[in-house]
């Protein structure tokens, strides 16, 4: 049950995310230029990230296997870092611990991988 419940949990993060960047959100832009993407190439990449964002999201509900957990919680960590990143106060990124603990989390319980092949189970 706690499985399943991470698993939502992650799931719904992806998701948001996922349709927020199909739709260009411009909050967004401060985080691009942090690390010297323009705007026009955020535009760009914004639609790349949500499509990304929905597979994982879809993944992880469905079947969450090991890589997929390791580039959630790469992902959430990063992209919640970018808010102190970017110049804002280090609190949003403390806020947004669950995006990469969850996911974290899951992976401990599912088992860390010890094997390359390990990526690829659940």
């Amino acid at each position: 049950m706690v499985k399943l419940i991470l698993r939502i949990g992650i799931s719904g993060t992806f998701l948001g995310h996922g349709i927020l960047a199909i739709g260009i959100n411009a909050i967004w832009f401060p985080f691009f230029t942090a690390v010297g993407i323009g705007i026009e190439d955020a535009k760009t990449l914004m639609p790349i990230i949500g499509v990304l964002d929905l597979f994982i999201a879809f993944m992880v509900l469905i079947y969450p296997i090991k890589i997929v957990l390791i580039w959630a919680i790469f992902w959430t960590f990063t992209t919640a870092l970018m808010r102190p990143l970017s110049g804002t106060d280090i609190w949003p990124f403390i806020e947004r611990f669950s995006f990469w603990a969850a996911p974290l989390a899951l992976l401990v319980l599912n088992g860390i991988p010890k094997k390359l092949k390990d990526l690829l189970k659940v």
